[in-house]
């Protein structure tokens, strides 16, 4: 979370309907923020006190998930752009079969009823990069960038994120691939 003061109690009262257990990372929010995330009751916390970035954010997330034997984390923005409603789906497909160490949400797959669009040069260039990711690592990806996901924790034990800004989704997808 990182100054989403407008949208953060409502996005956690939504996920907590789907998940006992809710951590949020505070990226040095400096908006009011922190003071509704302390608010919040049985809330697992863990605060940047400066702003690290969006890799950073799901670093500590995915350290906390290891270190409490969570068997998966699902990530989810908190600025209302993704549906807590399914997180059991995601983490049903991560299962299914042999399992998946990674389920992604998609923001382009189809258009869904209350979608705000992306702005069209955001748009562009996330198809072109998820493009080029999947013809390069032979992926199937729509949406390379989506902070909507289910990751297996035992996975995150074998990939080595060390990119602390936006760019860390395509440094654990080629990781990951």
């Amino acid at each position: 979370v990182y100054n989403e003061v407008t949208h953060v109690r409502n996005v956690l009262a939504e996920v907590r309907r789907y998940s006992p257990e809710i951590l949020a990372v505070d990226d040095g929010s400096t908006d009011g923020t922190s003071a509704v995330l302390d608010s919040i009751p049985a809330l697992h916390l863990v605060r940047h006190e400066k702003n690290r970035g969006y890799g950073a954010a799901l670093k500590s997330a995915f350290e906390y998930a290891r270190k409490h034997d969570y068997e998966f984390v699902v990530t989810i923005d908190c600025d209302g752009q993704h549906q807590p409603q399914r997180i059991p789906k995601v983490i049903a497909a991560a299962q299914e079969g042999d399992g998946w160490d990674i389920v992604s949400g998609s923001r382009y797959l189809q258009e869904l009823p209350g979608n705000s669009a992306a702005p069209p040069e955001r748009r562009r260039i996330n198809e072109q990069l998820t493009a080029e990711l999947n013809r390069r690592l032979h992926l199937q990806l729509t949406d390379a960038f989506c902070g909507f996901i289910a990751y297996r924790t035992s996975m995150l034990d074998r990939v080595d994120l060390s990119e602390l800004g936006y760019a860390m989704p395509l440094q654990l997808w080629v990781q990951a691939a």
